[in-house]
């Protein structure tokens, strides 16, 4: 091992052994991403002081519905995105192996259109703004997306590439050279910081009053974000979009960063929310 090599803190990958049953820290992570964004959706309906004067797009007690939407639109995008985007001959040759996602093999970009026809659909089944819902999610979203990474760190998997940086790990399964623990990058910068910012916005600049600023500055954050850290994660190996340092995480990032430029310019000439019932809002 290299001298300035950080050691891998290997992590059993099952968090917990029920039995013949067993709950893994990637599972818990979708769990916790989820739920989280759920309380903190709640958290925001009910802060009338955010919104318009229309008040929020629609009641919090609704935002159980929405959960449940999301949930099912991120699974399904989010596996079927990794079938089509990263690994279409292997399903087509296998594609009984489509529904085995304890296998692993999750897409982001997969997950966020399954999540945009969630909402879609929840929007126009509540008589929600489709704007502030997506507002909404943006905001809670980098939750998920910080566990999902620290998940993906503790499996070992999408590790970075080779490099000689003092903070340099051996990854499992990666062979024995050093390489950067993007995991955590892609935590920091996508998860955490991109909290940050989307809270910011909330709280002290009173985005949620511009239906579609912060699902805007959401996608192209991400957007530049994901970019940024596919210069350090290893590329995925005869991917046609692998050209050189870019990725396909960097080319399916791209229409996401002109959609978001383009969702937060026209932000301030939308609509505010329409109004809800008063008393279903609590302060």
């Amino acid at each position: 091992m290299p001298l300035l090599t950080i050691a891998y803190p290997a992590i059993d990958p099952v968090a917990l052994r029920l039995g013949p049953l067993s709950v893994k820290w990637y599972g818990l992570a979708y769990m916790a991403g989820l739920l989280l964004g759920w309380f903190y959706v709640k958290y925001l309906l009910r802060r009338r002081d955010l919104w318009p004067a229309a008040g929020p797009p629609f009641a919090p007690e609704k935002a159980d519905d929405l959960l449940l939407l999301m949930t099912i639109g991120v699974l399904l995008g989010g596996r079927l995105g990794y079938v089509l985007f990263y690994e279409p001959q292997f399903f087509l040759k296998n594609p009984l192996a489509i529904p085995a996602v304890w296998n692993g093999g999750m897409s982001f970009h997969g997950a966020l259109l399954g999540s945009i026809l969630a909402m879609l659909f929840f929007s126009r089944r509540v008589g929600a703004n489709i704007w502030s819902v997506l507002d909404l999610s943006a905001a809670a979203t980098p939750m998920g997306l910080f566990f999902g990474r620290l998940a993906n760190f503790i499996n070992a998997e999408l590790w970075g590439r080779v490099t000689d940086v003092p903070w340099a790990m051996i990854f499992p399964g990666a062979g024995p050279l050093p390489r950067h623990p993007s995991q955590l990058y892609e935590a920091l910068l996508e998860g955490a910081l991109l909290f940050a910012l989307l809270f910011w916005l909330t709280q002290r600049r009173q985005a949620l009053r511009q239906p579609g600023l912060l699902g805007g500055v959401f996608l192209a954050g991400y957007g530049l974000a994901r970019s940024f850290s596919e210069f350090f994660r290893e590329p995925d190996p005869g991917h046609f979009f692998t050209i050189g340092p870019f990725t396909a995480g960097i080319i399916y990032s791209l229409p996401m960063i002109i959609a978001g430029i383009l969702i937060a310019r026209g932000a301030s000439k939308r609509a505010p929310t329409p109004a809800i019932l008063p008393g279903h809002v609590e302060h």
